[in-house]
């Protein structure tokens, strides 16, 4: 069995903290399905760890998990993930397409989640706002169940990207209590022009700044529309309504 020394343990587990995975570029992978989808990605793993090898007791004391799984890796985060100026992106957003832009998302099994349904639905990129939730944090990181390694995740000023989106002709969508009915209203789905989905804050929505850039305001209908049970939805549940519209018209 190979050991596994106890300043490596304490390195490795420093990286459930986004003090150390900011300083070293790290962060951990837990999981054979995970793993294995590091492995396959442009993302490269820098440590591999087996239950077999290092044993379960030290297994434990590197995993996240109550329950750790047999294998866990450490990997590097890509260098693209942190955005300084819209020109960063501006090529992609020339080619069109559909794109979610997160503004403010805080819980970490949100951003897991939104990040599955962008894989689901064809969404190449996902960019946030600063305060959002680390990508990278392992709750996040099991969440996404494989997705963080398929959807790039920029995080940037996204009143600035609006503007740059909206400058090239795109559009700039929001939900809101006093928009327009999302499925009998049209919608661009980017074929052309890059077409942004804003998802608000699990508690205060689409900030103000953000609301001014917003171009076109959907609202998601209950059901029945005189009738309404809960107050709102869950900003992942939101997300997955709004996306799974769009992409129905692309059919």
């Amino acid at each position: 069995m190979a050991a596994i020394s106890n300043n490596e343990i304490k390195k490795v587990k420093a990286l459930q903290q986004k003090k150390f995975r900011d300083e070293t570029g790290l962060f951990i992978v837990e999981g054979e399905k995970m793993v294995e989808e590091a492995l396959k990605s442009h993302f490269k793993v820098e440590d591999l760890y087996r239950k077999n090898d290092i044993g379960d007791e030290a297994m434990k004391r590197i995993s996240s998990l109550s329950s750790p799984s047999p294998v866990l890796a450490v990997v590097h985060k890509p260098s693209d993930i942190y955005v300084d100026d819209v020109a960063s992106v501006a090529s992609m957003l020339s080619e069109g397409g559909l794109y979610l832009a997160l503004d403010t998302i805080r819980d970490p099994g949100n951003l897991g989640t939104i990040l599955r349904i962008a894989d689901w639905f064809g969404i190449k990129a996902v960019f946030a706002a600063p305060d959002t939730v680390d990508v990278f944090n392992p709750k996040v990181v099991q969440a996404t169940m494989g997705a963080i390694f398929r959807v790039r995740m920029h995080y940037m000023d996204l009143p600035s990207l609006a503007k740059a989106v909206l400058d090239s002709g795109g559009k700039v969508y929001g939900t809101f209590l006093d928009g327009e009915n999302l499925y009998s209203r049209p919608l661009d789905t980017g074929s052309s022009s890059p077409a942004v989905i804003v998802i608000g804050n699990e508690s205060e929505g689409i900030s103000r700044e953000m609301s001014a850039l917003v171009s076109d305001r959907l609202y998601i209908p209950p059901f029945p529309p005189d009738d309404p049970g809960s107050e709102s939805l869950n900003a992942a549940v939101a997300t997955a309504v709004t996306v799974a519209e769009f992409r129905r018209r692309n059919y």
